[in-house]
């Protein structure tokens, strides 16, 4: 398997940034371990530095990793690798 091009990896933590947000309980706990507001979010939701974060969030919890890789289709080892592309791109 090739790894996630630096677009491939934005759009995956995108869907994966959505899927954290309609999910109240892991929303919150995103939103106060991140410092981040509503309105600042959606500001710099495209930024490769905060979708690393969300994946390093989802990695650092195996239960919300594994839930929000099903939710939107993929394998957890999809998001790992999205987050490690992100983060040479940073």
């Amino acid at each position: 398997m090739r790894p996630p091009t630096p677009t491939d990896a934005a759009a995956l933590a995108l869907t994966a940034l959505a899927a954290t947000l309609t999910d109240e309980r892991r929303a919150d706990r995103f939103l106060a371990l991140s410092g981040l507001g509503p309105d600042e979010l959606r500001r710099i939701a495209g930024d490769p530095s905060l979708l690393a974060a969300l994946l390093r969030f989802l990695e650092a919890h195996e239960p919300d990793l594994l839930a929000v890789a099903a939710e939107i289709g993929c394998a957890p080892q999809a998001l790992v690798r999205a987050r490690q592309a992100l983060e040479e791109e940073e």
